[in-house]
């Protein structure tokens, strides 16, 4: 995902680069991603018959969700990679869902015109983009006067696990740092509130859930994820090649990722902020 913008007060945003990628650890979590427990916030907004757009739907399994909820109304959802796209159709081609269609896009200059939709969705889109209050503005003009705008993105500073383990605060420093040299803003989740009102809306409801992994399989999943995210991820380029660590170093940090996800206390959170504003 690529994008530019300015940043609020006038100054030229950087080009944001997703710091993510699309390597299968990614979408390994992408893909475990649910309406219910990802935009469980949104659900009860929903009505058949509405029109939805999906932004940023990476590999759609929300999407689909969204879907089935408005149908017969439609879904189209769009991402600013087009493999991970093909990824989505398939899915939801797989889920028997003929009301979805699909897009490649930017946030920032969404191509449809004014009042297109009744509900503009983005999950963990604003924390990546160059200037997420243009793209809330963006996706306020897209929206039909009354509907609603909702984003929800996770708050990387409020992320929290136990027992103590100082590889997973490296990991978290190092996250924080190569984010924002991409251009994004990782702690986001508690920046939503402010990046409604920047972008003009005055009805805005916000809520913050959090995802929790604690069972020994969660754990396992989570830190095997994170591991081999560390190692093999467009993250890992993107963090050796901006001059932020080593190779050496990803090592060691995706080592204490496994010996954390051993533990039989290993309990981790992930704090999301949530807004609901109308247009």
């Amino acid at each position: 995902m690529t994008s530019e913008g300015t940043r609020p007060g006038g100054s030229t945003a950087e080009t944001a680069v997703y710091t993510h990628g699309h390597h299968e650890s990614v979408l390994r979590s992408h893909r475990w991603r649910t309406a219910e427990n990802s935009a469980g916030y949104l659900i009860g907004a929903l009505r058949p018959g509405m029109r939805v757009l999906d932004v940023g739907c990476g590999p759609g399994t929300i999407t689909a969700d969204l879907a089935a909820l408005v149908a017969p109304g439609r879904v189209t959802a769009v991402d600013a990679a087009p493999d991970v796209l093909a990824q989505a159709r398939a899915y939801a081609a797989g889920r028997g869902l003929d009301n979805v269609e699909f897009a490649t896009a930017d946030v920032h200059a969404l191509d449809f015109p004014d009042d297109s939709f009744d509900v503009v969705h983005a999950h963990q889109v604003l924390q990546h983009v160059g200037d997420p209050v243009r793209a809330l503005r963006e996706m306020r003009r897209v929206c039909r006067p009354g509907g609603v705008v909702a984003a929800r993105d996770a708050d990387y500073a409020a992320m929290t696990w136990y027992p103590a383990a100082p590889g997973l605060d490296t990991w978290l420093s190092l996250y924080r740092t190569v984010a924002r040299a991409n251009g994004g803003e990782p702690d986001a989740g508690r920046r939503l509130h402010a990046w409604a009102r920047a972008a003009g809306f005055e009805d805005v409801r916000c809520s913050a859930t959090a995802w929790c992994y604690a069972t020994p399989e969660e754990a396992a999943w989570w830190s095997r994820l994170w591991a081999d995210r560390t190692t093999a991820s467009a993250y890992a380029t993107l963090a050796v090649d901006g001059g932020h660590t080593t190779p050496a170093a990803l090592a060691s940090i995706a080592e204490a990722w496994h010996a954390w996800g051993t533990s039989p206390d290993a309990w981790f959170s992930v704090l999301n902020g949530e807004i609901l504003c109308r247009a």
